[in-house]
């Protein structure tokens, strides 16, 4: 499922850097503005109800940071856009697509928005059957044919949990939902709420507020996972696609 527009949302407390980098966006072919914000309270508050692919932000601002932001909207991929270099390193800490620096030429966005067309793009079409990851045992090559679910770690949520085939797990370090989709398999893997993704292969019965798996939890039950309206949509969508 493909849409050839991309769609972002745009914040920055100045209006008229705000204004600006609208007239700039409205001139890059095939992107479309869902919703421009002056105020991250507000992006925290609505981005749940928000159809969008990426998001471009500005760093400092009052009350939240875009650094701040970037955490809450992790599974994102995230332009950062502000008067200030040194923070080029942090943002790259936290898997930005890219970062521009005021004042925003035209070229330089749009060659931010290929990059954030190329990282959405491979998310649709994911060639590789596995890769490798930083996990808590050190770096692991993971197959993604064995993996059957994904799960934020209770400890720390930038860590996820891989449940494998063969009843063992792997912690794998330091990677968002987002990124994680960005590399498996599209038409195999899907988030079904804020803690999980899985494979469709472990899909048992649906409806539109749970999923009953193939799976055993620990009472030797059929292990039951949460669909939340965030992401019934594309769920409902990937499983008609796939028959």
């Amino acid at each position: 499922m493909s849409h050839n527009k991309l769609r972002c949302i745009i914040l920055d407390d100045e209006i008229p850097s705000l204004k600006f980098l609208k007239i700039l966006l409205d001139q890059v072919e095939n992107v479309e503005i869902v919703k421009v914000f002056n105020d991250p309270l507000a992006v925290v508050r609505e981005y749940k109800e928000l159809e969008f692919d990426f998001c471009i932000l500005d760093i400092e601002m009052p009350q939240l940071t875009g650094f701040d932001l970037a955490e809450i909207l992790q599974d994102y991929p995230i332009i950062f856009a502000t008067a200030y270099k040194q923070y080029a390193s942090e943002a790259f800490n936290i898997n930005a697509v890219d970062y521009i620096t005021k004042p925003i030429s035209l070229q330089r966005l749009k060659q931010a928005v290929d990059k954030v067309r190329i990282q959405v793009s491979k998310s649709v079409v994911s060639e590789q059957p596995y890769a490798q990851f930083n996990t808590d045992k050190g770096k692991a090559l993971i197959h993604f044919d064995r993996v059957l679910f994904i799960r934020n770690s209770d400890v720390d949520s930038r860590d996820k949990v891989f449940f494998f085939d063969d009843d063992t797990d792997v912690m794998v370090k330091n990677i968002s939902f987002g990124g994680l989709l960005a590399i498996l398999p599209a038409s195999g893997f899907i988030r079904i709420n804020k803690r999980e993704i899985i494979s469709l292969r472990i899909v048992k019965f649906f409806n539109s507020e749970e999923i009953v798996t193939t799976l055993k939890d620990q009472l030797d039950k059929p292990l039951v996972l949460g669909l939340s309206e965030t992401y019934r949509k594309t769920f409902m969508e990937l499983i008609t696609a796939g028959g």
